[in-house]
């Protein structure tokens, strides 16, 4: 769909049908080299991962089941499908009234606001509430995705680019205020850990992917491999951090006919108005401080789970998908791996706690959802289950029902009002 998506787009904003075909064809081609990447690093991290589990002898009773199953669930619910239209429907509504300044068309990830409202769903047996709260999420996805449009486009040098990924934009709001304070700790703020400052201080031993190197090494020796395997292991990882942000590159190469042309039309029509293409945060995961951060939170999220009192999940699933819970922190760090990892272990602990509550409803919707569960009693994960947006639809859903969802929306939309229309016309 995607490469269909933008030869519409392309052609709606004014390039000619030749410009329009080669960008929609290179984007689609990034896209799955892109996917290729995510896979190589999937399919040589998660076993990795699922080793040190076994490994330990880690014992906990809900297990991740990863995010693939999660989507699955979502979309297999009685209202789950409906997600994808009532996104549509609500993003033009926004665009035409001039409340959002995100085009979004990575319509995929929808699955995320059919996953709380299903749960709420779950939780309440209202259909309709369900509903109420994939609207109520829609837009503080389209909120949060203008909010952080301005640090996309600094750090990463996405122009005229978003990610309004209801996974990985919570987190964003979390490294916010840390930020603010790991500056006012002395000596703790004069420290720089971004992959630039590290290659100039450690010269090969700090490139990029020389450290993707190391730390699939390390990962191998904790998951008990053999030596060809951590061998093999970290040959993976370092290759990872080598091609992703290649990979990254062939996607906006695609993407810098459209760019412009919206700057164009933007230009003629609305001078005073500017827009986004929402886009799915995995081009933000090929940065090397991502990476890099994210090997590092793979053993520290295990050890989270057996020392957390109380903490009933046991990660598995999404261990390899942790770069897109904190893929968007790291523009607010500029960068720190240090700092990425501080705050991605505060979020993970978190999480963890939320992922342990949901679980029994999580269950319930996966019953519904007639998902398999052998040999599974209980299952949660980490993404969507570990986000604080996850546990605030469905406890204010299930504390105050309509009068809670609804004063969400209300937030929400007076987001919307103060960014689009009261702050553009202070400035």
């Amino acid at each position: 769909m995607l490469p269909i998506l933008i030869f519409i787009f392309a052609v709606i904003l004014g390039t000619t049908v030749k410009e329009a075909f080669t960008s929609a064809i290179t984007v689609g081609i990034g896209f799955v080299g892109l996917n290729l990447v995510l896979d190589l690093l999937t399919s040589s991290l998660g076993p990795a991962a699922k080793s040190m589990v076994y490994r330990f002898g880690l014992e906990l009773h809900t297990i991740d089941v990863g995010w693939p199953a999660s989507a699955a669930i979502s979309f297999g619910t009685a209202l789950g499908s409906l997600a994808i239209p009532i996104g549509i429907g609500i993003n033009l509504f926004l665009l035409v009234f001039g409340l959002t300044k995100t085009v979004n068309i990575d319509i995929w990830n929808y699955w995320h606001v059919a996953f709380t409202g299903s749960l709420v769903y779950s939780l309440t047996g209202d259909f309709y509430l369900g509903i109420g709260t994939i609207t109520v999420h829609m837009l503080i996805v389209f909120l949060l995705g203008d909010l952080i449009a301005p640090d996309i486009q600094s750090y990463f040098g996405f122009k005229q680019m978003t990610f309004p990924h209801a996974a990985s934009v919570p987190s964003y709001f979390l490294a916010k205020p840390l930020q603010v304070l790991f500056d006012r700790i002395p000596m703790f703020n004069q420290w720089k850990a971004d992959p630039d400052t590290i290659q100039k201080r450690f010269g090969i031993l700090g490139d990029s992917t020389v450290i993707g190197v190391f730390l699939g090494l390390l990962i191998g020796l904790l998951a008990g491999y053999g030596i060809q395997e951590i061998l093999q292991l970290g040959i993976q990882t370092g290759a990872v951090l080598l091609l992703m942000p290649k990979m990254v590159a062939l996607f906006m190469e695609g993407l810098s006919p459209i760019s412009e042309a919206v700057r164009e039309m933007l230009r003629k029509r609305y001078p005073n108005r500017d827009f986004y293409i929402g886009m799915d945060s995995a081009l933000s995961v090929g940065h090397p401080a991502v990476l890099s951060a994210s090997f590092i939170m793979v053993p520290i999220t295990l050890l989270l789970a057996v020392l957390l009192p109380g903490n009933q999940v046991l990660p598995f699933g999404d261990l390899a998908t942790i770069p897109f819970l904190i893929c968007l922190m790291v523009p607010v760090f500029k960068g720190s791996i240090i700092r990425t990892v501080i705050a991605g272990t505060i979020y993970i602990s978190v999480g963890l706690y939320i992922a342990t509550w949901i679980a029994p409803i999580f269950t319930k919707m996966a019953i519904a959802a007639h998902f398999n569960m052998e040999p599974n009693t209980t299952i949660s994960s980490l993404v969507d289950g570990a986000v604080w947006t996850t546990f605030l639809f469905a406890g204010l859903g299930k504390l105050m029902s309509w009068y809670g969802i609804g004063f969400i929306g209300m937030c929400a939309l007076i987001g919307l009002i103060y960014i689009n229309k009261i702050k553009q016309r202070g400035g």
